[in-house]
């Protein structure tokens, strides 16, 4: 191509694409006629000057999805497209998305055990009411506290009821106690025991990933002494349900765990459906190892998260 021809290829692709300049526009820029900025800007394309690419997000999750499924042997990934990677954001749109799956899975009978945070609650808010029969919903571990940071326990167990046409068992308790003979005492009223198993018979639970971080709600509560809050920032990646563990998903504190009252994360390996919902930068690192110690086999992320976990 002549150099003149090529400048002109150039300016008119430029005026096009970059500008937003219509072709009339352009044809009077540049001195030529209508045709010719047609012609000019296809010869634009032939030559490989300009390249139009056109990202197809639902693509990309669909690809990611798959993925992570084949990785981490999940019966079902899905991985939502979420405009900006910040925690509010994220919440948002993975409530929703894990709202729809539950609202598709559960059936007549069903017993779906339920965590508190900020994650779920948004879950809880997104439900949809689905005319089922005999389904129960169980708090699957403690909440109570001494503070008054408010963990939504009350509103996600209501409203999980509310959606699912039941009224919900509630486990009130705290998470952790000081000493295993008061857990033990606890869990040998008839009453605690019988929501505890009504936890362990759950088919279905839902549940997040409680980050490493001081401002995190767990921590917030005044359960740890100074010497367990170390040992917690030494070795743990996140927890499940109040249960610390290791990137290998495995319990980083054997003494923390006996004292705490709900679930066990063994327990969480025999659910027809074990749904995490996660996502974000703080979660990543426990997100994985959760997979790695095989506590979910439904996972709820975003793509940024999705990449991170694939890239690990």
């Amino acid at each position: 191509m002549e150099h003149d021809k090529l400048l002109k290829v150039i300016e008119a692709a430029k005026l096009y694409y970059l500008l937003d300049y219509n072709q009339n526009d352009i044809a009077k820029e540049l001195g030529v006629s209508r045709p010719t900025v047609s012609r000019l800007l296809q010869l634009a394309k032939e030559e490989g000057i300009v390249q139009i690419k056109i990202i197809d997000p639902t693509e990309d999750i669909e690809n990611l999805s798959y993925a992570l499924e084949q990785r981490f042997n999940l019966k079902k990934a899905i991985v939502t497209h979420i405009p900006q990677y910040e925690d509010h954001v994220i919440k948002t749109f993975l409530g929703e998305m894990a709202a729809k799956f539950l609202h598709e899975v559960v059936k007549d009978g069903d017993t779906i055990g339920v965590t508190w945070g900020t994650t779920l609650y948004h879950t809880a808010v997104e439900l949809e009411q689905k005319a089922v029969k005999d389904v129960k919903v169980v708090q699957l571990k403690g909440g109570v506290s001494h503070s008054e940071t408010n963990t939504h326990m009350n509103e996600i167990l209501y409203l999980f009821g509310k959606a699912f046409n039941t009224a919900p068992h509630h486990l009130p308790l705290p998470a952790i106690v000081d000493h295993v003979v008061v857990k033990q005492a606890m869990e040998a009223d008839r009453h605690i025991k019988r929501i505890l198993e009504l936890g362990k018979q759950a088919n279905i639970a839902v549940f997040t990933i409680g980050p490493i971080k001081s401002e995190s709600l767990l921590f917030q509560l005044g359960y740890f002494t100074d010497d367990e809050m170390n040992a917690i920032h030494s070795k743990a990646v996140g927890d499940i349900c109040s249960r610390f563990f290791d990137r290998n998903g495995e319990i980083c504190n054997e003494q923390l765990n006996a004292r705490t009252l709900g679930i066990e994360l063994e327990e969480l390996k025999q659910k027809e459906f074990a749904v995490l919902v996660a996502g974000g930068a703080h979660k990543i690192e426990g997100i994985y190892g959760a997979l790695k110690g095989e506590y979910a086999n439904v996972l709820v992320t975003d793509q940024y998260t999705a990449k991170f976990l694939l890239d690990k």
